[in-house]
């Protein structure tokens, strides 16, 4: 009897991927090896999945389909939205958003996967200036650091976190990568490795900061440690370099068993460093090295904060401050405490671009 060898049925060929999703995977890829920080490719690629979702829902799956109305569409389209909760999206998100697909198409353009550039011409929604909402005193500031309970090994932990980002002003991704061997107590300096835009750093520590990470590394943290040798200075309860979320929650909640009618996290005592530096006379651009700002645009928001120093300012050089006419009060600031000549040109400058701003609106 002859065999009959049945011959497989050959498999369809898989459908061709998605082209605007490949080429958002070799941007996303593009970015990583040019070396740009995981934060920026993480959160290029959520803005990203968003927008190629919403093109799907559109039968929209390739980059050449993409076109200037249909990304004013889109910009509409996020403009409406609202979340869960019923809120809009912030000109600051939907900036950030639109900014992501700008430079995608300028990558596509630049690599030659487009002839031309659908998003060119797109106008990114006007950036929010707000000042930040709360700042604290050095009174309010005292409260808190006081606060965690010292008889505790995570107490005695929480107490050096909190006196490290009063003292330095730091980001808490950045006392979150904190290493023992990034603090010099000797020259009562930090290193701080790869902050924002992979630059890094070294700036000043107080003396009772340090005296409160040197009792935290002394008496707490062998307690802390899981066996696993890390460098890690503060380690969670896992024993663990911190999430940066956990850092926001264990300083949030100090903040609000203060009671001081505040809330914050771990950027409430970077806008108050800078706040209280600025309001003891310390020059914006000192600041600017501390925080780590590439731009000065950047500080000077905490320069707006300084009301306390304006007001004291204003009183003793403006002569209609006061009811009555006479010498201006320069007892209100016994020793001027803006000493840097080149912030009045700097404040011209700001004055002259605000009006030619004033005048295109």
């Amino acid at each position: 009897m002859k065999r009959v060898i049945r011959k497989s049925k050959p498999e369809a060929p898989s459908a061709p991927a998605d082209p605007l999703a490949a080429a958002i995977a070799q941007y996303l890829e593009w970015l990583a090896t040019h070396n740009f920080s995981n934060d920026t490719v993480v959160n290029r690629r959520n803005f990203l999945a968003t927008f190629h979702q919403w093109c799907r829902e559109r039968g929209l799956e390739h980059p050449n389909e993409i076109t200037r109305p249909i990304l004013e569409r889109y910009q509409r389209w996020m403009y409406h939205y609202r979340k869960k909760d019923g809120q809009a999206l912030s000109f600051r998100t939907q900036h950030v958003r639109l900014q992501a697909i700008k430079s995608l198409f300028q990558w596509l353009t630049r690599q030659n996967f487009l002839l031309h550039n659908p998003a060119s011409e797109i106008i990114l929604p006007r950036m929010e200036h707000r000042l930040p909402k709360f700042v604290l005193t050095e009174a309010e500031a005292e409260a808190v650091l006081n606060l965690p309970d010292l008889g505790r090994p995570e107490g005695v932990r929480d107490r050096a976190i909190l006196e490290t980002l009063y003292s330095t002003g730091m980001r808490r991704i950045e006392l979150a990568n904190l290493k023992l061997y990034d603090v010099d107590a000797d020259r009562g300096t930090v290193f701080i490795r790869q902050g924002k835009g992979k630059k890094d750093r070294l700036i000043p520590i107080g003396e009772r900061a340090l005296a409160w990470i040197d009792k935290y590394i002394q008496e707490a943290r062998p307690l802390l440690r899981m066996g696993t040798e890390d460098a890690t200075v503060f380690l969670n309860y896992l024993g663990q370099a911190f999430e940066r979320i956990q850092l926001t929650s264990l300083v949030r909640a100090y903040v609000a068993r203060a009671n001081i009618g505040k809330s914050g996290g771990c950027h409430l005592f970077r806008h108050t460093l800078a706040t209280l530096m600025l309001e003891n006379g310390a020059d914006v651009r000192v600041i600017q090295e501390m925080l780590g700002h590439a731009q000065l645009s950047t500080t000077e928001i905490y320069t707006r904060v300084s009301i306390n120093l304006l007001k004291n300012v204003y009183s003793a050089t403006h002569p209609g401050a006061h009811l009555e006419r006479g010498p201006r009060a320069a007892a209100a600031i016994a020793e001027p405490k803006l000493r840097n000549v080149g912030a009045a040109s700097d404040l011209l400058a700001a004055l002259d671009v605000e009006a030619r701003e004033e005048h295109e609106e």
